[in-house]
């Protein structure tokens, strides 16, 4: 019963996703994402009492998600840059291997409907990011930047090496592309 129940809400949530992805929020109708989901639409309300509901689970889910890709075999990096890079490579390959997720992310970080509590819990996932560029800092590795504005370039930045390697010929070296990016990153915060 219990993986019943996790089947349909996956399907829900797969759903939620490239509909809001495709539709925006206001686009978007719970009736349909019942319907692409294979769940009576009171099945849905089951599980999430309202679309604001159900749009802050998925951005929980997804962030979270993004997190722990992100921190991904960062123990084996033993510089401050390399740990950074590590975290970047990291973020491009989800992004270029997750596109809808991506995109999503993307779309509803800025958006009203994701609630100061969502924002605020899904910011724990990150405490590893904060605490390395804070720690950059006050070893000299890079420029006194406020954390939250450096992890914001950062993350605005990936959005663009992702869509540039999506966008290109499939020829170009995607590795050196992600590092092509990291540079441009590295040198706007390094001290030296």
């Amino acid at each position: 019963m219990k993986e019943q129940v996790k089947d349909k809400k996956t399907a829900i949530m797969g759903a939620a996703l490239k509909l809001f992805t495709e539709r925006g929020f206001h686009g978007t109708s719970t009736a349909q994402i019942s319907k692409d989901a294979g769940v009576a639409t009171g099945t849905l309300f089951n599980y999430f009492p309202t679309k604001e509901d159900l749009i802050n689970s998925l951005y929980f889910e997804v962030k979270g998600e993004l997190s722990q890709a992100m921190g991904k075999d960062l123990e084996a990096e033993s510089t401050f840059q390399d740990k950074l890079r590590k975290i970047w490579s990291n973020l491009v390959k989800w992004g270029v291997d997750n596109q809808e997720e991506f995109l999503f992310v993307g779309q509803f970080c800025s958006s009203p409907y994701i609630t100061k509590f969502t924002r605020d819990e899904v910011m724990k996932e990150y405490v590893f990011l904060h605490k390395l560029v804070d720690e950059g800092i006050n070893a000299g590795e890079i420029r006194y930047f406020s954390a939250d504005l450096v992890i914001a370039m950062f993350y605005q930045g990936s959005r663009t090496v992702v869509n540039f390697i999506l966008d290109s010929d499939s020829s170009l070296d995607e590795n050196k592309i992600i590092e092509d990016g990291f540079q441009i990153i590295w040198r706007g915060l390094a001290k030296n």
